[in-house]
């Protein structure tokens, strides 16, 4: 099993855990959501996406950020997952990124979904 991210306590009072799948998924979300240098030990891990929740909607601006999201999970998560498609959506203040991607040790595919919030997290 895997630690629960974010992490938390289970019912007994020890690190909770979580599946493979939900491992995955709470990794995208990571690299979607950690600005570069935010972390201290690896400046350069993320994908800076939050920071663009402000920008002004254009085509120019989804295909970027497309290709931004996509070039970041396979720098960080290429050994675990093979990004298939990526869309980005801005509506108001708030980024949807939904990611199909299959992953490597079983073939499956997932199609999941992440928001952000304008100045929130996750």
């Amino acid at each position: 099993m895997n630690l629960a991210y974010p992490y938390q306590f289970s019912p007994l009072g020890r690190t909770a855990e979580t599946s493979d799948a939900r491992h995955i998924r709470d990794l995208i979300e990571q690299v979607l959501f950690t600005i570069p240098g935010e972390r201290v030990m690896r400046p350069d891990f993320g994908s800076g996406v939050a920071q663009l929740v402000f920008a002004p909607n254009s085509v120019e601006l989804a295909s970027a950020t497309q290709m931004l999201i996509q070039g970041s999970l396979q720098q960080w998560l290429g050994e675990l997952i093979v990004v298939q498609a990526v869309r980005v959506e801005a509506e108001d203040a708030v980024m949807s990124i939904t990611v199909q991607y299959s992953v490597r040790s079983n073939d499956q595919v997932q199609v999941q979904t992440f928001t952000q919030p304008a100045g929130g997290g996750p």
